[in-house]
């Protein structure tokens, strides 16, 4: 009898411990979610302790469905990497990555966009590389809400995805926030080894890592992250390691107990707190907590776009200061239509498999005619047909009528038996579709009668007017500029 009361007694007393020690863990998230909601919003909101504690007792309704979401369920935020104050080019974003979230499959997936973009500033015809526009927006005088919102229209316009959420991360944080965790694990894919690293003071230091698995701690994996100068994909090969340090440390948190180790979770919160601005709340981090937790981090869909190889979406070309040459990516298109394809079809890319198969099928047989006035698109487009979207029939047909078109227009004369070129190639030049070909036209191509003409006109000029230069002068000129840039 004596024995059970004392049984009793350390059992009831072990029950008290628990309780006080969860009890006092509580308390301290409490705490560090309030202080740290209030230190990393960019709303002019500040949320009181009680707030943060009304949250957390109707934790229970805080379910994805309440996040701000497209009608289908996926979400989408920016993720910006800066380098912060102090550091050269402090707040260009030279990490520019849109992660999208889809809560139907619990999917999800990257999209890197180069630094070196070239886009119109929104509400204006100002033209510049897209990493600049947020601190341009700082430099005049607004506010980071405000500087934020043209690289937010220009993703928007880029992708035609709407952002719901964004975040920005400066250097300090990203080595804070993996030294919290402990470091990652990754897959180096081959040895690297740079004497020229940007160091501190515009100064040089080497940076050394072999190939196969290393773990890495919050130093080294910044340099993982921004390392280009050794890897022959440059700037596209280190979005792609960018992409890869963000799933490992997705898994190093949520497969660990650093969510459970107080001092983690202290040190996580410091390091975000200080480094870290963003427009998600308290109620919507502890969401994004849950939520993480249930994503299917081994099959996250990683795409960069680039210009390194036929198959990319982008080019490269220049621009002159003065006569400082300045090499920037444009879309390889006329548009943004690839980008945007990609982007909406991000969870299912075998969708843009398939419609490439299809028009491999239909080996449609293309003739273009140039009435835009421009003697140089002809080619650029012909070009752009046989070498990157691989049509294997393209002829250039001369008229010799000298007058011009407004508008661009591709017209079947198949009777509609090949959709996915005509598709394809009114959304990518783009271009009207017109079912028939006036007489005109047919009396200048009736030798060789092609499936699909396209008639060239002059509002195309404008949209490929941009010389293109070689993705070896674009890598030479990274090299030469990266005190700068870096």
């Amino acid at each position: 009898m004596l024995l059970k009361k004392i049984i009793l007694k350390i059992f009831l007393w072990l029950v008290i411990l628990f309780l006080l020690g969860a009890i006092a863990y509580s308390g301290f998230f409490l705490f560090k979610l309030n202080s740290f909601s209030n230190k990393i919003s960019i709303e002019n909101k500040t949320e009181t302790i009680l707030d943060t504690l009304k949250l957390l007792a109707n934790s229970a309704k805080n379910n994805p469905a309440n996040l701000k979401k497209t009608e289908d369920g996926k979400i989408n935020i920016l993720l910006l990497g800066v380098a912060g104050k102090g550091k050269p080019g402090q707040n260009l974003t030279d990490t520019i990555m849109l992660a999208s979230l889809n809560l139907k499959t619990n999917q999800a997936a990257l999209l890197s966009l180069p630094r070196d973009l070239y886009i119109t500033v929104p509400d204006s015809e100002f033209k510049t590389k897209i990493n600049s526009l947020y601190q341009a927006g700082l430099n005049n005088g607004k506010n980071e809400s405000e500087a934020i919102d043209p690289l937010l229209k220009t993703v928007e316009s880029i992708t035609s995805l709407n952002i719901h959420y964004y975040a920005v991360l400066n250097f300090d944080g990203f080595k804070k926030i993996i030294d919290a965790i402990g470091g990652i694990n990754v897959s180096n894919e081959r040895d690297i080894y740079d004497a020229r690293y940007p160091g501190a003071n515009y100064s040089y230091e080497i940076f050394e890592l072999k190939k196969g698995f290393q773990h890495l701690n919050g130093d080294l994996a910044l340099k993982y992250a921004r390392e280009r100068h050794n890897d022959p994909d440059g700037d596209f090969g280190r979005a792609k390691r960018q992409q890869q340090i963000i799933q490992a440390a997705k898994n190093k948190v949520f497969s660990g107990n650093a969510l459970f180790d107080i001092f983690a979770l202290n040190s996580l919160f410091n390091a975000l707190g200080d480094n870290l601005k963003t427009n998600i709340s308290s109620r919507e981090l502890e969401t994004f907590f849950k939520l993480s937790r249930e994503l299917d981090i081994n099959n996250i869909a990683n795409v960069a776009i680039d210009a390194w190889n036929k198959d990319s979406l982008l080019k490269v070309s220049h621009i002159f200061y003065g006569e400082t040459p300045a090499f920037i990516l444009i879309p390889r298109a006329g548009n943004y239509s690839e980008i945007q394809d990609l982007a909406q079809n991000i969870f299912d890319l075998n969708k843009l498999k398939r419609r490439r198969e299809e028009i491999i099928k239909e080996n449609a047989s293309v003739a273009l005619i140039n009435k835009s006035g421009d003697n140089d698109i002809v080619e650029k487009i012909k070009k752009l047909l046989s070498e990157n979207l691989v049509y294997k029939n393209v002829s250039i047909v001369n008229d010799p009528a000298k007058d011009l078109e407004n508008i661009t227009a591709v017209h079947d004369s198949t009777s509609g038996i090949k959709p996915f070129s005509l598709d394809e190639l009114a959304a990518k030049l783009p271009a009207r579709v017109s079912y028939g070909l006036p007489d005109r036209y047919k009396k200048i191509t009736e030798k060789n009668p092609p499936d699909i003409t396209v008639v060239i006109g002059k509002d195309l000029i404008e949209k490929y007017n941009m010389a293109e230069d070689s993705i070896e002068n674009y890598k030479k000129a990274q090299d030469e500029q990266d005190f700068f840039n870096n």
